[in-house]
């Protein structure tokens, strides 16, 4: 009776979760590639989902709100948002978490430097706040999306966001040698 209790019991904690399509709370994203930790090919059409920013420039320190949304009648599960510059592939800035279906996560020792689900109830839409860094270049967000252990999309991306400073500070620069020059001559 003991070894028939155990094996159920195992079976539950094992199988229930994969037949239901629910991700294990022990699933996590690599966040060099992306991708989930379990066997499964990423989808390769286009993706339900939607990167949503607040601006599309920033300054050192601007805060950013991010909204991950499914789009008609898609949801999801589980999901890691990071943001790297446009030719990079390491994590920049970091989020702030403020909503209760996210968590952040420590890429490349780097405190909240991407965030994913904090539970896998069904999702339409996550909200978070990004913090911009110093001496970062045009980025973009980007996420993997887990619709359900079969159903994943890697690369979800949301429209380039560039710095503003380093384009004003330019800007301003020359302008002033130009009246500066005006002057003189």
């Amino acid at each position: 009776m003991k070894g028939h209790s155990c094996f159920i019991f195992l079976f539950c904690g094992i199988f229930l979760p994969r037949i239901f399509g629910f991700p294990q709370t022990n699933t996590s994203i690599d966040c060099d590639s992306l991708l989930p930790n379990y066997e499964a090919e990423p989808q390769t059409s286009t993706p339900p989902y939607l990167i949503a920013l607040s601006f599309d420039q920033f300054e050192p320190g601007n805060e950013i709100q991010v909204t991950l949304e499914a789009l008609k009648e898609a949801s999801f599960k589980g999901f890691h948002l990071q943001a790297r510059e446009v030719e990079g592939d390491v994590p920049v800035g970091t989020f702030k978490i403020t909503d209760p279906n996210t968590k952040g996560l420590d890429c490349h020792n780097m405190t909240n430097s991407a965030i994913s689900h904090a539970n896998s109830d069904l999702k339409k839409k996550i909200t978070t706040t990004w913090i911009a860094p110093h001496d970062t270049r045009e980025l973009q967000f980007i996420a993997t999306v887990v619709q359900d252990l079969e159903k994943f999309w890697v690369g979800v991306q949301s429209k380039t966001v560039t710095p503003t400073l380093a384009k004003s500070v330019n800007v301003t620069g020359k302008s002033k040698r130009k009246v500066w020059y005006k002057y003189i001559c």
